[in-house]
C-alpha cells in the first residue's frame, strides 16, 4: 500500500496544484474528518486559513487550531469539535469559488439553517461570521456556509 501511496504523491507532484481551492479543500478536509470521527486533520498553513479558522473556533466549530513548522513547510493542525459524540461539522457549502465570486451586502445576511449554521465572510474588518458581520454592519465576499 505504501508503493501506492508514493505513486500517487509522484503523479500528484506533476499536477499543477496552485491552481486548486485551498479553502474548499480545506473545509472539505474538517468535515470528512469530523464525520470519520477523526480527532485532528493536518492542512498546509496560510495566513488565511488561520484567520478562517479562528473564526470557525470562537463560534465553536472547532475545538482548537495550532501552527506546526515541519521540514517540508508550516502545516495547521485542527482539532475538532464534538457535542455528545456528535460532529459539530455536518455539512459544508463554498459560495464564492475561484471562478465566480459573490459578495453580499450588510442587508442581505441572514441566518442559515434557522441559526443552526454559520456564514463565513472576507469583509474589510477582516474574516467575520455572519454575525458578527451584521453587528459591524459590514458585507463582503462569501466564502461558504457550515453546519
Amino acid at each position: 500500500m505504501r508503493v501506492c501511496c508514493q505513486e500517487f504523491e509522484s503523479l500528484l507532484g506533476n499536477l499543477n496544484i496552485k491552481n486548486m481551492d485551498s479553502i474548499s479543500n480545506m473545509i472539505i478536509m474538517m468535515k470528512n474528518g469530523s464525520l470519520a470521527k477523526n480527532e485532528i486533520v493536518v492542512l498546509p498553513y496560510s495566513n488565511l486559513k488561520s484567520a478562517i479558522l479562528s473564526c470557525l473556533k470562537k463560534e465553536g466549530y472547532i475545538s482548537d487550531f495550532s501552527k506546526k513548522v515541519k521540514k517540508g513547510g508550516n502545516a495547521l493542525e485542527i482539532k475538532l469539535s464534538y457535542v455528545d459524540g456528535k460532529p459539530r461539522i455536518t455539512e459544508v457549502e463554498r459560495i464564492s469559488k475561484q471562478s465566480r465570486r459573490v459578495y453580499i451586502g450588510m442587508k442581505d445576511i441572514h441566518s442559515i439553517r434557522n441559526g443552526t449554521g454559520m456564514l463565513v465572510l472576507s469583509t474589510p474588518k477582516g474574516i467575520l461570521s455572519g454575525k458578527e458581520a451584521r453587528k459591524e454592519q459590514v458585507g463582503g465576499e462569501a466564502l461558504f456556509k457550515i453546519w
